[in-house]
């Protein structure tokens, strides 16, 4: 990681991101990490940290132990400056966490530490000189009380940048930048493998061409209940219908879960018709991590959630379609009436008109009846 100091604006655009952690499993051989120093500076800082034993960098990416309750182990790091002046970096070390991308990183400086990080014990800070490395020693001690289990931290050194502006009525702008790597240790005992599903929600989204399914998002939380690390493979079946149609399946994985955290899955299903409620069935079946040896059964869990996929599109068709009959039927209703109407009043013309043309049966037309005499 390459860092350069930038001034006025650029850092007052940074302030947002005071405290920010970056924490790298490990540095490849000739890759670099770097870190901000104060602005009253134009050099560029980077820095590599990595796990060591007493002469240097050992090839490791993290450091994996597995001790007793009380137990305790030494060990070191690395700290590489590769750049043109000497560095004090802060060592520091916290709990570890997966954040939602799936990437391990150790709490911020600004909160407590309570698990692993607490375990660990090191010096606050070390002074590298110009393209040097000093390997630093520190120690994980286990408390007589920790439960069995894998517990996860992070160790890492770190810059913190200072502002300008920093006098009466003036800013300061701090930001933290860190390089360093994952400490995990798994305490003896009886270990326990489980995960759960949670917080499941289904959506259903239509296609508007009434003629083309539309697509069904499943989502949900894989927690681990359980002690030790895990990774996941998830299974999602969908029917429809009431059971009488089905769907592709889908799957999902998550990479890892550590104790006590969770992460959020996501698959989606195309192809779904839009035929009333839809149940998916989710499997989330457990799987090791890294290789990991764990003497348990690992258990699938089976959650299914039903959701309500709603035809609107064919409805509408079919409210268009019956609307264009019931208008039809009623245009040729009204052409009937009409005819109709038309046809009884000819007849009704044709009547009067025939009665004014017919005798008067007294014979009102004669002579007699007109006073002329006869003969």
């Amino acid at each position: 990681m390459s860092h350069r100091p930038r001034r006025s604006a650029r850092w007052l655009a940074a302030a947002g991101a005071a405290l920010v952690a970056t924490l790298a499993p490990a540095l490849p051989a000739g890759a670099a990490t770097s870190g901000p120093l104060p602005l009253d500076t134009e050099d560029v800082i980077t820095w590599g940290v990595k796990p060591a034993d007493a002469d240097g960098p050992d090839g490791r990416s993290r450091v994996e132990l597995v001790l007793d309750p009380g137990a305790s182990a030494s060990e070191h790091l690395a700290v590489s400056n590769f750049s043109d002046v000497p560095v004090t970096f802060s060592i520091q070390a916290a709990d570890g966490y997966i954040n939602p991308k799936g990437r391990f990183n150790m709490l911020p400086s600004d909160r407590e530490s309570t698990g692993a990080g607490t375990w660990i014990e090191v010096q606050d800070s070390v002074e590298v000189a110009p393209d040097a490395t000093v390997v630093v020693p520190f120690t994980v001690a286990v408390p007589d009380n920790a439960t069995p289990g894998d517990h996860v931290a992070g160790i890492a050194a770190t810059v913190k940048s200072t502002g300008e502006g920093g006098g009466e009525g003036g800013t300061s702008v701090g930001v933290e930048s860190r390089v360093g790597f994952r400490v995990s240790t798994r305490v003896t005992g009886e270990v326990q493998p489980l995960l759960s599903v949670e917080n499941v929600k289904a959506s259903y989204a239509p296609s508007w061409n009434p003629f083309a399914a539309g697509d069904l998002t499943v989502s949900y939380d894989v927690a681990n209940d359980g002690n030790v690390r895990l990774g996941a493979e998830g299974d999602v079946a969908t029917s429809g219908f009431f059971g009488l149609l089905s769907t592709d399946r889908s799957a999902a994985s998550i990479p890892e879960v550590l104790p006590d955290g969770s992460q959020r899955s996501r698959v989606e299903t195309s192809n779904v018709w839009p035929l009333g409620p839809v149940r998916s069935t989710i499997t989330v079946t457990p799987t090791t991590v890294d290789d990991d040896q764990v003497d348990a059964s690992l258990e699938p869990v089976t959650v299914t959630v039903t959701t309500w996929a709603v035809p609107w599109p064919q409805l509408l068709l079919v409210a268009i379609g019956v609307v264009l009959v019931l208008g039809v039927r009623d245009d040729r209703r009204r052409r009937r009436q009409r005819l109709e109407a038309m046809l009884a009043k000819a007849r009704d013309e044709g009547r009067q008109q025939a009665v004014g043309d017919e005798p008067s049966p007294s014979g009102a037309d004669s002579p007699a009846a007109k006073g002329q005499p006869k003969g």
